[in-house]
């Protein structure tokens, strides 16, 4: 299994075709909308934010998944505009693309994946949207490069591409998977946390891409935060178009396509992290000995989501006592006593106290731009590796500046 990243050649799997067109929804006039097709369609299996906020896209995928039997033949995606807080014209907005994308494929409207991410509550200009649905169909094609157009036209605050792709193969068929992101702010796991597409040619049932994409989801998009914030139009997507004629089912491929999936994901969220909104610092916070995975993700949640600890982090200050006090406050019943802390190396805590650790050394290795904080919390044998980043002045100008 060989995974690759944006950089080099890809592994895109057999049967899909990607576009990307220019609607005028983003005052940039970059590209701005985006679509993937399976021409013979596709099982598909999909999570969604936890937010009560839910944006039009996705009250419209969850009733065109059920009404399809979990069948999808295309996605599209805009940028620019998440058409939430729309209310019913939202909701009609939505409903008109699948429609317009449904009529340009010969396909009925609920075989359609529609996603949307951008600025809150703002209609979503539809007649720009449809308007660019036949550039956009006549511009399908396969490949790597087609697929790259498909990742950058769904961006928005992301600075950078987000891909991740993978193979293995069984006996001299090669299952491929191939997945695109977007996300840099508004990062928080609780089920996605951003938008990802994941296409791959392996065949499976909706029911057995959901078991799979559900566990890969809780070790990667699951364990990271940017910044405490879940999005209303999170989403993470998974097709199978079956294209490889290996079945799931069949003996050691569930096993391989999961460890792919991960690697996949995980990949992705890494990606996700280091282009945090001004973010200078990827922390991968090892959290050990605690009672459960469960209670060990609550304890990272605590750490990685304060702004004390975060700016700590951003100014490079070996501050402990922040990390201790985020322990504390996460609702997780420890004995002081029993926490160490480590940065990198070196331990800063000892037994809920300081450790004999050289500062200066400290803040050394924090000047890089990736590095290891682990918390034991002396409870059990359960770990989590959870990915986070510090908080700068630049998240602040990127958010405070952000619908004007």
């Amino acid at each position: 299994m060989t995974v690759r990243g944006p950089e080099g050649s890809l592994h895109i799997p057999e049967g899909y075709r990607f576009a990307s067109a220019t609607a005028g929804i983003k005052q940039s006039g970059r590209q701005d909308l985006a679509l993937a097709e399976a021409p013979f369609g596709a099982s598909a299996a999909a999570v969604f934010t936890r937010n009560r906020v839910v944006a039009a896209p996705l009250i419209v995928d969850r009733a065109n998944l059920k009404k399809s039997a979990g069948r999808v033949r295309a996605v599209v995606v805009n940028s620019g505009n998440a058409n939430c807080a729309t209310g019913k014209r939202g909701i009609a907005a939505t409903e008109h693309v699948c429609a317009a994308v449904g009529t340009a494929l010969e396909v009925a409207p609920e075989f359609i994946f529609p996603s949307s991410t951008g600025i809150i509550g703002v209609q979503l200009p539809v007649e720009k949207v449809t308007a660019a649905v036949p550039d956009l169909v006549s511009a399908r094609a396969e490949g790597e490069q087609a697929f790259r157009a498909f990742a950058e036209a769904i961006m928005t605050t992301d600075t950078k591409v987000k891909i991740a792709t993978a193979y293995f193969e069984m006996g001299n068929r090669k299952v491929k998977i191939a997945a695109a992101c977007k996300g840099s702010g508004m990062i928080h796991p609780d089920l996605a946390t951003m938008l990802v597409y994941i296409f791959t040619d392996v065949s499976g049932s909706p029911a057995q891409l959901d078991r799979a994409l559900r566990s890969a989801v809780e070790v990667s998009f699951n364990a990271m935060s940017v910044d405490g914030d879940t999005s209303t139009n999170d989403t993470v997507l998974l097709l199978a178009n079956g294209a490889s004629d290996v079945k799931l089912g069949a003996a050691g491929v569930a096993k391989k396509f999961q460890n792919c999936l991960v690697e996949v994901c995980q990949s992705l969220a890494e990606q996700v992290i280091r282009d945090g909104e001004g973010a200078k610092h990827l922390i991968r916070l090892q959290i050990e000995q605690a009672r459960s995975v469960a209670e060990a993700r609550q304890v990272a949640r605590s750490i990685a989501n304060s702004p004390l600890v975060k700016t700590a982090w951003a100014g490079c200050d070996p501050n402990w006592g922040r990390i201790l006090s985020s322990v504390g406050k996460s609702g997780v019943d420890v004995s002081p006593e029993k926490v160490n802390i480590f940065i990198g190396k070196q331990q800063v805590c000892r037994a809920g106290m300081v450790g004999s650790f050289d500062a200066n050394a400290v803040h050394e290795l924090m000047k890089q731009r990736e590095y290891d904080i682990r918390v034991q919390l002396g409870r059990g044998r359960a770990e989590l590796t959870f990915l986070t980043c510090d908080l700068t002045t630049e998240y602040v100008h990127i958010n405070a500046d952000y619908s004007t």
